[in-house]
């Protein structure tokens, strides 16, 4: 969506006048319509959740104290993603020293469909615009992008997920179109060394009948802790991480080892309830606990499937399930007491 075709559509530029005699209250309605746009935006930056909220919540609030500024040149949406975007770039500045290693992120958060389902689309359902905004949310994406230096991030994400001119993106950053089309140039490039080799192969539907049927078999078998099972769904070079613990495994045989000498084949007592993050199938597992006498939050599996197997898991803790919008509890069944 181009800024001049949303100004038009939202009539923004009827406020651009009035904008620095606001009070509180209309300042704040302004700026919600931005929020969920505003907040993914923060989450592609800096990949976690979390984060995001504070780069939002510290976004409204320069632009409050900074509102006399302001002086229409652009709207206002744009002026808001021009302070969402320098917030992040702070806010990456002063992380603890803790660059993203190989495959790994372990500030890694998910993100909940059924937030990405409130993003205003203007119209575009055409599958190349549908296919845009799934992949540059996918887990894969967000991971390869925080291995990128902070302003290329910035540069690859206005340019190629927003779809802003080197022009708008440079006036943003402060740098030249030339310095804006250079940054790109090297995203790009460390983009193709850190996403999945087979990336051309997952712009199709995720929610196919066949990978639906895959996720399913992929529950009932961890359910059931059949870890034999899981491992015939698993391709050879499977990739598994649990943010925010250190390690990524790398390879079929090196699952499943993980997995058992973890105690993973002997856990009972699982139940599961399917959901959906960053456009992706997940599974959030619950586990019985007999003091509650209920299941209680474990974990939830993030899948990326390709063809016909399951080629990345990502496993978050039950620490994720509240801001996932999943129940804090599930009661007995029959014959659990």
């Amino acid at each position: 969506m181009t800024i001049d075709t949303w100004t038009e559509r939202t009539g923004e530029a009827v406020v651009m006048g009035t904008l620095q005699d606001m009070d509180e209250g209309a300042f704040a309605d302004l700026a919600e319509r931005h929020r969920r746009e505003l907040h993914v935006h923060c989450y592609r930056m800096l990949g976690s959740f979390q984060d995001a909220e504070d780069a939002v919540q510290e976004t409204f609030l320069k632009a409050w104290r900074a509102r006399e500024t302001y002086e229409g040149r652009s709207t206002v949406r744009a002026w808001l993603y021009r302070i969402a975007t320098n917030t992040c770039l702070d806010l990456i500045a002063r992380r603890r020293p803790e660059p993203a290693r190989g495959g790994e992120v372990r500030w890694l958060q998910p993100y909940p469909d059924s937030l990405l389902d409130e993003l205003p689309t203007d119209g575009a359902d055409d599958p190349e615009s549908k296919a845009l905004e799934r992949e540059t949310i996918e887990l894969a994406y967000v991971v390869a992008v925080q291995h990128l230096a902070p302003r290329p991030r910035a540069a690859l994400i206005l340019r190629d997920v927003m779809g802003w001119p080197a022009k708008d993106v440079a006036d943003l950053l402060g740098d030249s179109v030339n310095s804006v089309n250079s940054a790109l140039q090297r995203a790009r490039a460390g983009m193709r060394e850190h996403l999945p080799s087979e990336r051309q192969e997952w712009t199709g539907d995720d929610g196919d009948v066949e990978s639906r049927e895959l996720v399913r078999r992929f529950t009932d078998a961890s359910v059931a802790a059949d870890i034999d099972t899981v491992a015939t769904m698993l391709r050879h070079d499977v990739r598994y991480s649990m943010p925010p613990w250190e390690g990524l495994l790398v390879g079929r045989d090196a699952v499943v080892a993980d997995w058992t000498a973890n105690g993973y084949p002997e856990m009972t007592g699982l139940r599961a309830v399917p959901t959906a993050v960053n456009r992706q199938p997940a599974v959030a597992y619950y586990l019985w606990n007999e003091e509650q006498a209920a299941h209680l939050p474990l974990t939830i599996d993030v899948l990326r499937v390709s063809g016909d197997l399951v080629t990345e898991v990502t496993i978050f803790g039950a620490e994720r399930f509240d801001s996932l919008g999943l129940p804090e509890r599930l009661p007995a069944e029959g014959g659990e007491r």
